[in-house]
């Protein structure tokens, strides 16, 4: 079975600004070839203020999966919070993955260290992009 992502605002907004490099470009061109899945958390921090790349946004999130805010996210999401120090954003992207047994694909690696079982992929650290 292929490993499911989501993807977080970081790498959304690089990606849409063309500022990945060429392997982690390629890599989430393969991802979003299907369904790209994000967190409602990662619509809300996308389409949430006005910027300059807000309509490319609207168009990305407009074919994204959006998982929601379930009771189970939620329980995980406290967990998390009481466990270590981490901005209730990360905590609910960290536990949306947990709940959905999916990677996270984002740039900020140490906002996610030490959950345990959470996986992550740093889109700017990619070496072969066909092992993952």
């Amino acid at each position: 079975m292929e490993p499911k992502f989501l993807i977080d605002t970081n790498v959304i907004i690089d990606y849409l600004a063309g500022k990945l490099p060429a392997e982690g470009l390629d890599f989430i061109d393969k991802v979003i070839e299907g369904i790209p899945v994000i967190s409602i958390i990662n619509k809300v921090e996308l389409l949430g203020h006005n910027h300059p790349s807000l309509h490319q946004c609207k168009l990305f999130v407009g074919v994204c999966h959006i998982l929601e805010l379930t009771e189970q996210v939620v329980d995980i999401t406290i967990t998390i919070r009481k466990s270590r120090k981490i901005k209730i954003p990360d905590a609910i992207v960290a536990a949306t993955a947990l709940v959905y047994d999916l990677i996270v694909i984002t740039h900020n690696v140490s906002d996610f260290e030490g959950i345990a079982k959470l996986s992550i992929i740093d889109p700017y650290q990619l070496k072969d992009i066909d092992r993952i």
